[in-house]
């Protein structure tokens, strides 16, 4: 499997920001259960590995990955807490060596044109567009098509549910990441069924 191949698993890719390790797993359920099986569980918590660990363990139909790699212990921790993909905010050598040598699979933040041409050098063929709407949104990737018709992006950074359909129109957008799946006053209160209704709604979002 390629990186590609994950984000075309669904529209949306949840960005998961997991503050409280109970709730890890059944926040996971309730998203693959609303038809969302890719989740990137992002580095931004204490307990954020402890997470994947779980959902890896308790939940076999989602495909886990983490978010906010920005170094190579990054790439190592996460591949050895049973992430199949990373997503990072940048590309760097080091981030990229490592990925290459744990055979970890790699989305990295690309915002620029000479971004995009580092990361098409290194042989990758699937990019994050990030922050997304502040690089230019749908008519920075109309851009990049031109120069870049090789390439696929997942943007991410400021996209809701309205926003996500001009995206995911655009033939160099296999998925978009976004953080409404899960918002936090949803987490602390334990409401898995709102969460599914949310993930049931992006689940249904097709490119037009």
């Amino acid at each position: 499997m390629k990186v590609i191949d994950i984000l075309r698993l669904g529209p949306v890719m949840p960005v998961l920001v997991i503050d409280n390790l109970a709730h890890a797993v059944p926040l996971a359920r309730a998203l693959v259960a609303g038809g969302i099986r890719v989740l990137e569980v992002t580095l931004r918590t204490a307990v954020a590995l402890d997470a994947v660990r779980a959902i890896c363990a308790a939940v076999p139909d989602a495909v886990v990955g983490v978010g906010t790699i920005i170094t190579a212990q990054d790439v190592a921790d996460s591949k050895a807490a049973g992430a199949v993909f990373g997503v990072s905010p940048g590309l760097t050598a080091g981030v990229l060596d490592a990925a290459r040598q744990t055979d970890l699979l790699l989305l990295p933040g690309t915002m620029t044109p000479s971004d995009v041409m580092t990361a098409r050098a290194a042989g990758l063929d699937a990019c994050k567009l990030f922050p997304a709407a502040v690089a230019g949104g749908v008519g920075m990737l109309k851009a990049l098509y031109g120069p870049f018709a090789d390439m696929t992006f997942c943007p991410t950074g400021g996209i809701d549910l309205a926003g996500a359909p001009s995206y995911l129109a655009l033939p160099n957008v296999a998925c978009v990441g976004g953080s409404w799946l899960a918002p936090k006053a949803l987490l602390q209160a334990g409401d898995w069924p709102a969460i599914t209704a949310l993930a049931r709604a992006a689940a249904a979002l097709r490119a037009g």
